[in-house]
């Protein structure tokens, strides 16, 4: 998405194209997977000056509005994204329990059919969040490297 385009979703919110919300949506939308409040407060920081409170204002106010979507690690910590109104289609995730790294994965890899979920569930469904818990690539790679390393060694 262009600059252009985070002001139109920020004015379809309701909400003013500050430069902080701008720089914010720059650094969501413009990486490939959900990032942590941290990781966008140090992204940020990089390049200007921002507080930390600030940043987490934005987050927020950006997941009241339905711009951003916030994605839980099973922990304290969350993970935030662009919300399917952003032109994120839904989709699943996957969480690394070792990094803590969380990836999108595609929405043909787990379908899921709303539509015979909501006729069987009386409430109103807002909002599914599919999260697959494990260890990712990366991280089995280091760890048969680990392993690997100790049983060479005498």
């Amino acid at each position: 998405m262009s600059p252009r385009d985070y002001q139109a979703l920020l004015a379809e919110a309701g909400l003013s194209a500050t430069e902080n919300r701008l720089r914010v949506l720059e650094v969501v939308g413009g990486n490939g997977y959900p990032l942590s409040a941290g990781d966008i407060y140090r992204i940020l920081a990089r390049s200007a000056p921002v507080n930390r409170v600030t940043v987490y204002r934005i987050l927020e106010r950006m997941v009241r509005h339905g711009i951003l979507e916030r994605l839980s690690t099973g922990g304290r910590a969350f993970h935030y994204g662009l919300a399917a109104i952003a032109g994120q289609p839904p989709h699943p995730h996957f969480y690394c329990t070792r990094c803590g790294h969380m990836d999108c994965l595609s929405p043909a890899s787990l379908p899921l059919d709303t539509t015979r979920l909501q006729r069987t569930f009386p409430g109103q469904i807002e909002k599914i969040e599919i999260r697959l818990d494990g260890i990712c690539k990366n991280c089995l790679r280091k760890m048969e490297l680990e392993t690997g390393k100790r049983r060479a060694a005498p």
